[in-house]
């Protein structure tokens, strides 16, 4: 689980307080290195979440910017959470989760590139639609023993105050484009720490079954200062919490600690991007270490 206090700051904020952040993490090793995708938001009223960058990094720290896609480029109110993926066959993919104009609707749309730096946003299709009654975003995707698996953060539409709950849905592909809906993998649990929302953000197929992080949180107010929670399950669309607290949240301001990402090391072991509130009220995209049994 996160500890920030073993953690370094891997990309600040535009600026400092409340309402400017910087994270919603998607991280991938290939070829040597580190990619990183990660949204850039500004208060309401100045922009909300303007663009989404991808990064690339030799040590998982440091990054230079391959290119940055803007919410005008995507006709969108604003952008939250990517998904970077790379197919078996070596396709780049980036999943952009898109707030249509005007309304409290979310979709979401991929591109798709020979390169990380190659993203155009002129040949984008829609793949998570959503609906009327439904806006989707923020999905985490896993391709695991041939099948394409999808969890999506599910808000109901039908009244605008109530637009914020959200719950975790899963789904399975054979390419990673059309999607088939299974139902609700991980709901909110009354009374708890975690009883207005949970979106999952990362998830880990073991030989003991599902292990996956999520974002939860108790009320309206607490929407943006989510905390970490783990759940687990034997199959990835049936998802159960794990004890009674948040597993990971800031030391600071209101808690803020989410879209925890986890991504495997060579060693056997695993470095953590998450998005955390600071002591200001901004929220920066931090990182950290766990070596494995094979670190030197």
């Amino acid at each position: 689980m996160p500890r920030p206090d073993r953690s370094v700051t891997v990309i600040e904020p535009e600026a400092d307080g409340e309402g400017w952040w910087v994270g919603a993490p998607s991280a991938v090793a290939a070829d040597g290195a580190v990619y990183l995708a990660y949204r850039m938001r500004r208060p309401l009223g100045e922009g909300r979440g303007h663009a989404v960058a991808v990064a690339r990094s030799a040590d998982g720290e440091r990054f230079e910017t391959l290119l940055v896609i803007g919410k005008e480029e995507m006709d969108a109110e604003s952008l939250e959470r990517p998904a970077l993926v790379r197919t078996p066959e070596g396709v780049w993919r980036l999943y952009l989760s898109c707030a249509t104009t005007g309304t409290k609707h979310w979709r979401v749309e991929v591109l798709e590139a020979a390169d990380p730096a190659g993203f155009d946003p002129r040949t984008s299709r829609v793949v998570l639609p959503g609906d009327a009654a439904t806006g989707v975003k923020d999905p985490v995707i896993v391709h695991h023993e041939g099948r394409w698996h999808l969890w999506a953060s599910c808000h109901p539409l039908a009244e605008d105050h109530q637009a914020d709950q959200m719950v975790t849905d899963y789904a399975t592909s054979d390419d990673g484009l059309e999607w088939r809906w299974h139902g609700t993998a991980l709901d909110r649990r009354a009374g708890s720490w975690d009883a207005r929302g949970v979106r999952v953000s990362a998830v880990r197929f073991t030989p003991g079954g599902i292990v996956a992080a999520y974002d939860g949180r108790a009320s309206a107010s607490e929407n943006y200062e989510e905390r970490t929670g783990i759940a687990v399950g034997t199959t990835p669309g049936a998802l159960t919490a794990s004890g009674s607290e948040p597993w990971g949240r800031s030391p600071y301001s209101r808690g803020g600690l989410r879209y925890l990402e986890v991504l495997p090391t060579g060693d056997g072991g695993h470095r953590l991007y998450y998005e955390m509130t600071r002591a200001d009220g901004a929220h920066e995209l931090r990182t950290e270490l766990r070596a494995g049994a094979g670190a030197g």
